[in-house]
């Protein structure tokens, strides 16, 4: 959220799944409370249905194929900050450099 502040784009709503780490009463759970004090609305999507959040649940696939699948077999992690740094690396290499539609969308 503070990207969205620093750019002033208003947040109106999020949508996540119902993992435990989203849902709760707002009184007792930390990331309702923020939305809530945010004014921001929280929409869950629906139960065993991940076309609900299909483009999410493509983009996972597509990290497991074609980084995790691969990079844990080529390297073993002491540290969570250097897999992030590879993962940082392969994303940016997956958005801009790889050849996809996109690019003739001019991003």
């Amino acid at each position: 959220m503070p990207f969205f502040d620093q750019n002033q784009i208003p947040l109106l709503r999020v949508l996540t799944d119902r993992g435990t780490e989203f849902n709760g009463r707002s009184e007792n759970h930390k990331y309702e409370l923020y939305l809530k004090i945010k004014g921001v609305d929280h929409s869950k999507t629906k139960v065993r249905h991940p076309q609900s959040n299909g483009i999410c649940e493509r983009l996972y696939r597509t990290m497991q194929e074609e980084f995790y699948a691969i990079t844990f077999r080529k390297k073993l992690y002491q540290e969570l900050e250097t897999l992030q740094a590879d993962l940082d690396q392969w994303l940016e290499h997956y958005n801009n450099e790889r050849p996809h539609s996109g690019r003739y969308c001019f991003n």
